[in-house]
């Protein structure tokens, strides 16, 4: 195993880790439900490692946290929250790590784009276990309620990830560059 596999694995490892912790220590003041703090991980990991590692890190971090600490609840909240959040961390990276999108860009079109996920797991498995889900309930918790948590998120993993580009703890994404050679105009 390579060296940047190795990274990859180690870091995604701690972002499970700090997924499992955050909303612990925000749950502890009161803050849990308004700041997301298990999206802040996941969402780097994404950033960082790519989108595989930020798509698995979405998916194991809720079921993690259900398994030990029953927060969420594991039906139906961990359950659509493991579509969210893998939506988040595979979209995060895709856009940043693959695509070459600029930083801010790719995570604002990931956190629309797992909301979206989240609309949508939220509504059938909330609609399967027999509870209320409609419109008006996603966009209170996805955008009113969770507005405090959307701009940490938009200012922190920013500086986040650029510090640690800057730092040389991770590789800055490779940016495609367009040939124009033979092109004449």
């Amino acid at each position: 195993m390579n060296h940047s596999k190795i990274k990859n694995l180690v870091g995604t490892g701690l972002c499970i880790a700090l997924g499992l912790v955050f909303p612990q220590l925000f749950h502890a003041i009161g803050a849990g439900t308004v700041f997301l703090p298990m999206h802040i991980p996941v969402i780097l990991c994404g950033l960082c490692f790519g989108w595989e590692f930020g798509l698995v890190c979405g998916i194991i971090t809720p079921l993690f946290s259900s398994i030990l600490t029953g927060m969420p609840p594991l039906f139906p909240t961990c359950v659509a929250m493991m579509f969210e959040l893998g939506a988040y961390g595979a979209l995060a990276g895709l856009l940043y790590r693959k695509l070459n999108l600029n930083l801010y860009l790719a995570l604002i079109v990931a956190m629309l784009g797992g909301r979206v996920v989240s609309g949508v797991a939220s509504a059938i498995f909330y609609g399967i276990a027999g509870k209320a889900y409609g419109f008006q309930l996603f966009l209170t918790g996805a955008f009113v309620s969770a507005l405090p948590g959307i701009i940490l998120q938009i200012i922190v993993l920013p500086l986040l990830v650029l510090a640690l580009e800057k730092a040389r703890v991770i590789e800055k994404p490779i940016m495609l560059e367009l040939q124009t050679e033979g092109i004449e105009g």
